[in-house]
Formats: C-alpha cells, sequence, structure tokens
C-alpha cells in the first residue's frame, strides 16, 4: 500500500510540474533551486554528502529534530520528478552551454537518486555505482599486469626480501621530517600558486588555510568555503614523502581542488547564476573531474623535468633529504604510479564481498607496496567513500586523454593550461570527455 501511495503521488507530482495552468513555467533556475534545496535535506542525514555549499543562506533547511528517520522513499520520489522535468526540458532555444547544463543536471540527479537508494539500504556492484554515481566505467586490471610491474621493480630496488619490503626500506630515506613539513609545503604551495596564476589569473583575494590533522582515512582534504576560499587539511598520521609535496600542494590547491572550485563560483554560480554549482554532493560525476583534474593538474603546472629540477634545487635541501639520490628515486616512482589501479581492484573485490578486509589490506601490501598500517587505513577509505576511489586515477587518465586529444601536450604548454582552464570553467562529466 505504502509503495502505491509513493506512486500515485509521483504521478500528481509529475502532472502539476507539466501543467501550465497550475504552474508557472518550468525553468532551468527553478529547477536548480530545487535540486540544491534537495541536496542539502539529504546532506543532513549523511555528513560526507555535501562537500561545500555557498548558497543562498535562506535555502539552508532547518535543522532536523532528533532521532529523524532517514525517509529514502520520500527522496526518491522528490528526486524522480526533477528527473522527469529536465529529461522532458525543451531544448529547442537552448544555447549550446546551457545544454552542457541540462547534461550535467541530468548525470547529478541519476548520481543522487543513486545515492539516495544506496542510504536505503540498497547494494550495487563495484561497477554499477561507479556508473550511476560518477558517469564512469572503471576499467579491469588483471593480476598478472601487476605482477609484471613487480617484476621490473624487484630488479630496480636494491635489497633481499618482497618488493614491498624493499621499497618500505628504500623509501625511508626520502620522507619529510616532520619539523620540515611546513615549510616544505609551503614552498611547494608557492610555486604551484606563482604558476597557475600566470595562466588563469585567480580571482582577488582568492586563499586557504592549511592545517595537519590526524586519524582520517585520507592523506589531504580541501574544504571549499565560498568566495575564493578554503581549508585545506593534511593528515600527518603516517610518515609523508618528498614526492608528496608538490602532490598535495597541486591536488588540493593549485591548480587543483582549490582553483576548481573558484572558477566553478566565479564563472557559473556568479557570472551565469546557475544555482546548482553552489552545492556539491561528494558522490556525483563533478567529482571524478574534480578529482581527475586535480591529480592530472600536477603535471600541467611541473611538467616533465621541471617537476624534479624544482624538488632537486629547493624542495630536497629544505627537507635535508640527498639531492644525488633524486633520480633514482623518480625512475622508481615512475614504475610504482603502474601499480595506480592495484587500488581500484582491492576496493572492488572486497566492495562485493569476494575478499575480506584483512585480504583487501594485504592486496594493498603486496601491490600498492604500502605497510600494513598504512594498507588497514586505505580499507577505511573503501569503507567510507567505496567506489569513489576510481575518481583519482579513471578521472586523472579521462582528463589527461581529453586534454591531450585537443592539442594541450607536452610541448603546447600555452594551449594546455588554456584547455585545461576551460575544462574547469563549465560543466563536464566523464561522457563528455569522451
Amino acid at each position: 500500500m505504502r509503495s502505491q501511495l509513493f506512486i500515485i503521488a509521483f504521478v500528481i507530482f509529475v502532472f502539476a510540474c507539466s501543467n501550465p495552468k497550475t504552474t508557472e513555467p518550468i525553468t532551468l533556475d527553478k529547477i536548480a533551486e530545487d535540486y540544491v534545496k534537495v541536496v542539502l535535506r539529504i546532506g543532513q542525514h549523511d555528513g560526507d554528502f555535501v562537500d561545500a555549499y555557498y548558497g543562498p543562506e535562506e535555502w539552508k533547511p532547518a535543522p532536523l529534530p532528533e532521532n529523524s528517520a532517514f525517509d529514502a522513499d520520500s527522496f526518491k520520489v522528490e528526486l524522480d520528478g526533477l528527473r522527469y522535468m529536465v529529461d522532458h526540458f525543451d531544448t529547442t532555444n537552448l544555447r549550446t552551454d546551457e545544454l552542457a547544463r541540462l547534461h550535467m543536471m541530468q548525470k547529478q540527479l541519476v548520481a543522487v537518486t543513486t545515492k539516495v537508494q544506496m542510504m536505503g539500504g540498497k547494494q550495487f556492484t563495484f561497477d554499477e555505482e561507479a556508473k550511476l554515481l560518477y558517469d564512469a566505467e572503471p576499467p579491469l586490471f588483471t593480476t598478472e599486469y601487476f605482477d609484471g610491474v613487480l617484476e621490473s621493480l624487484d630488479q630496480k630496488l636494491p635489497g633481499r626480501g618482497t618488493v614491498a619490503g624493499r621499497y618500505t626500506d628504500y623509501a625511508k630515506q626520502f620522507i619529510i621530517p616532520k619539523a620540515k613539513l611546513d615549510n616544505v609545503f609551503k614552498a611547494a604551495i608557492d610555486e604551484a600558486r606563482k604558476r597557475t596564476d600566470g595562466y588563469f589569473q585567480l580571482p582577488e583575494g582568492e586563499n586557504f588555510v592549511l592545517e595537519y590533522v590526524n586519524d582520517k582515512s585520507w592523506s589531504g582534504y580541501n574544504y571549499y568555503q565560498g568566495k575564493s576560499q578554503s581549508l585545506i587539511q593534511l593528515n600527518t598520521d603516517f610518515p609523508i614523502f618528498i614526492e608528496r609535496a608538490i602532490d598535495l600542494a597541486c591536488h588540493e590547491g593549485y591548480p587543483g581542488h582549490h582553483v576548481f572550485n573558484a572558477l566553478l563560483e566565479q564563472n557559473l554560480v556568479d557570472g551565469k547564476g546557475w544555482k546548482e554549482f553552489s552545492v556539491y554532493p561528494l558522490f556525483s560525476p563533478q567529482s571524478l573531474i574534480a578529482e581527475g583534474s586535480a591529480n592530472y593538474g600536477i603535471d600541467v603546472a611541473f611538467p616533465g623535468a621541471e617537476r624534479i629540477k624544482f624538488e632537486k634545487e629547493v624542495l630536497f635541501p629544505i627537507a635535508g633529504i640527498d639531492v644525488s639520490k633524486a633520480d633514482q628515486y623518480y625512475e622508481i616512482q615512475a614504475l610504482r604510479s603502474k601499480l595506480d589501479y592495484a587500488g581500484n581492484e582491492a576496493a572492488r573485490k572486497y566492495l562485493n564481498g569476494e575478499i575480506s578486509r584483512e585480504e583487501a589490506a594485504s592486496w594493498l601490501e603486496k601491490y600498492l607496496l604500502y605497510k600494513p598500517d598504512r594498507a588497514l587505513q586505505r580499507t577505511r577509505f573503501f569503507d567510507q567513500y567505496r567506489s569513489y576511489v576510481i575518481n583519482y586515477n579513471l578521472g586523472r587518465d579521462l582528463v589527461a586523454d581529453y586534454v591531450e586529444r585537443l592539442g594541450g601536450t607536452d610541448d603546447q604548454s600555452e594551449k594546455r593550461w588554456a584547455i585545461f582552464k576551460e575544462l574547469l570553467s563549465n560543466p563536464n562529466t566523464a561522457s563528455t570527455l569522451k
């Protein structure tokens, strides 16, 4: 009986939305307002769901009463109504950018609906979830592929024993001492900002606060505050290696999350009045572009030999690390990067119930060369964020293919920056990058 009532309510809702005699004409701006409001209300039931909001204060929902139950069915009816309006919107007179806006709304609504179903107890496979939430199809890598990479690393690493154990012993000499961590990161951030500002002309007054935290399932996080301001937190639970300074400076800051959010706010929310971009539901196609561009942005800001040159001349000395060992270290890092998708395979097997947490951690120890405690921390990330893991590597590869296909190659840095900026400033999902 309850399901029938929901169906009836949905039919009435759709009829009301499509009947010009009972309502004002439906506009994309009105759909956007309703979308923002429902996303914010869903976020009251899941602290990870809304990553950022900087829209109208009056759109925020009233605090929930204590012990409020989550009604997945009710939210789904509301979202289905919005999806109906978007799917049947008259596109006759829409500009190209408005068509892109409409497409983004469709994909975001599919993701939000899927997340609501998951919060209500519905289960999806890893690949189904990734497709519905992030508009992407994760590739499958075989164990044989990873074993081949380990064989190459085996030949490069000094010492005896397992590849993972030898890598851990070798990499210790490239840990940034805690006392020098802040100076190293600030130098990396300053250089990343300078390089980004040279091409992007960042919004006036943009800035972020940097904090060092503990007991997190991630290594770094950007909490965008609106008005081109961010709070960036770096997790110091485990030793931080020298290459992570530029990685995190670019990924969380310039030209990564901080810049991406600032450009969306400047160009879409303020510039065009597209209020749906004032809310960021984390489990959505926007995250694949956000994480993918943040990772690819490392190569945009520090292409090829420029990165190693800066690290050898600036970061290694600040950290007190032997510069003469940098070249060999980065040869090994280049090989290790070919293991990147091993984390996705561990997450796929673990979340599909094919392996236990301990088996997933063992996989990460072997194929990502993690120490046992770091591997267990990563399984916490799987629990909390699930198929979100695809956004880092698959997202990076899709963004890289897109930019380079349009001519933004290593030898065309100005063009690459221009294409990259255009990508960050407009609605995109994985399917629009192909």
